[in-house]
């Protein structure tokens, strides 16, 4: 649970990885694990970008083990439930006892799931909700944001590669076609 000023997203793993094309033909291709790696790898940069702490959950998927917390980055975490126990029951405990803090005030929380029932119960207990296809696109759009920020933000005005080139180097290859 968050522990931090940041908001705090959960994201219900399995409903994601079967609402998004690229993800569930992984999962019918190869299987659960690499769409699950697949889909952290797309939330690690996001989660940065956006300031969010992230938690992804998962079922235990047919494991009879306990549950676990795994931290991928310093934002990111997966979760996985105890043997019986649901994403959705998780995601639902973290949202009532989230909004029963009284101090400090409780950061934003919002819950990424497609899920129609799980939709409801977040939004009662007074998270944000998101679908599955606008995480998609936010995190999309959150790529192209940071490739923009990557771009050198100086433009040639000139289709010639010289002109691309910094003062030092346009010196150096003006001596270097004349001989010097």
């Amino acid at each position: 649970m968050a522990t931090s000023h940041h908001p705090l997203l959960l994201v219900d793993g399995y409903n994601i990885i079967g609402s998004w094309a690229s993800l569930k033909k992984t999962r019918d291709r190869h299987g659960l694990e690499p769409a699950r790696r697949e889909l952290i790898e797309s939330l690690i940069n996001y989660t940065a970008h956006n300031g969010y702490e992230t938690q992804v959950v998962f079922d235990s998927q047919y494991r009879q083990t306990p549950s676990s917390l795994e931290q991928y980055s310093p934002n990111l975490s997966i979760y996985f439930t105890a043997w019986m126990q649901t994403a959705d029951t998780y995601i639902e405990k973290v949202c009532a006892s989230f909004f029963r803090r009284t101090a400090p005030p409780a950061p934003r929380l919002i819950v990424a799931t497609s899920d129609r029932d799980q939709r409801l119960t977040v939004v009662g207990y007074g998270a944000e909700w998101m679908s599955a296809q606008r995480l998609a696109h936010e995190i999309e759009s959150s790529g192209h944001q940071v490739r923009r920020k990557q771009r050198p933000s100086k433009r040639s005005q000139s289709r010639f590669l010289f002109n691309c080139l910094d003062a030092k180097s346009q010196e150096r290859l003006a001596q270097w076609q004349q001989g010097s």
